[in-house]
């Protein structure tokens, strides 16, 4: 009971801080991007490092269900302590884009049913988990190839990404420019996807930064690395 007390305490406590620093004109900036949280990234961060790893408290924030909380416990979390329903469930419960980036990325990537679950939500139809199951596969790309098939996924990606939720989309074409990047003997079928499909040909891009148009993203990056 006494351990319940201290978290729910902490919990309290963790919350007022994270209201404290909330900021009216980052909140502004988020929302445009679907995030409904106005903390400042770096401010989140050294809370995190303050309040060390804290299994049991990252639980208690993921539950209240607010975003910034939610990304907090993303980084105080063990993220090899989950079971696969677990993440399974949060994965479907995290509907605003950082914190579902945060937990695939800080979370999913590092626990022990990373490849079950990149399995199970490639063709997941609800396109947020697919997505899931993508930003998996990408990092496979680079670092598994060998447990994936990259031609069958150069056709999936040729025959689904044109018309994929915008959320999927962006993750399919990441892959895309992956395979394009890490395996020259795909490179040239990548960049021939990029170009007919055409898929964020347009995207502003800003001075400095590469677009996010695959066959430019491919060849520049593989300039910068081979050259």
């Amino acid at each position: 009971m006494a351990g319940t007390t201290l978290t729910e305490t902490m919990v309290a406590e963790v919350m007022a801080e994270l209201a404290g620093l909330e900021d009216p004109k980052i909140r502004e900036v988020n929302e445009r991007h679907g995030d409904d949280h106005g903390v400042n990234l770096g401010k989140l961060r050294a809370l995190a490092k303050r309040l060390k790893t804290q299994q049991e408290l990252a639980g208690r924030l993921w539950e209240t269900g607010d975003t910034a909380a939610r990304l907090l416990a993303i980084l105080i979390c063990r993220p090899k302590a989950f079971g696969r329903a677990e993440l399974d469930g949060m994965v479907r419960d995290a509907r605003t884009p950082k914190v579902h980036d945060w937990l695939v990325n800080y979370v999913v990537k590092k626990n022990p049913h990373s490849e079950e679950l990149r399995l199970a939500w490639s063709a997941d139809p609800d396109p947020a988990v697919a997505s899931a199951g993508w930003a998996l596969t990408t990092e496979r790309v680079a670092k598994r190839p060998e447990v994936l098939d990259l031609a069958g996924l150069l056709d999936v990606i040729e025959a689904g990404m044109r018309d994929a939720p915008d959320r999927l989309q962006w993750a399919m074409n990441h892959c895309l420019a992956q395979i394009g990047i890490e395996h020259a003997e795909h490179r040239a079928r990548a960049i021939d996807i990029g170009e007919r499909l055409e898929v964020l040909k347009d995207y502003p891009t800003s001075p400095g930064c590469t677009s996010p148009f695959a066959p430019v993203w491919i060849t520049e990056m593989v300039r910068r690395r081979d050259g």
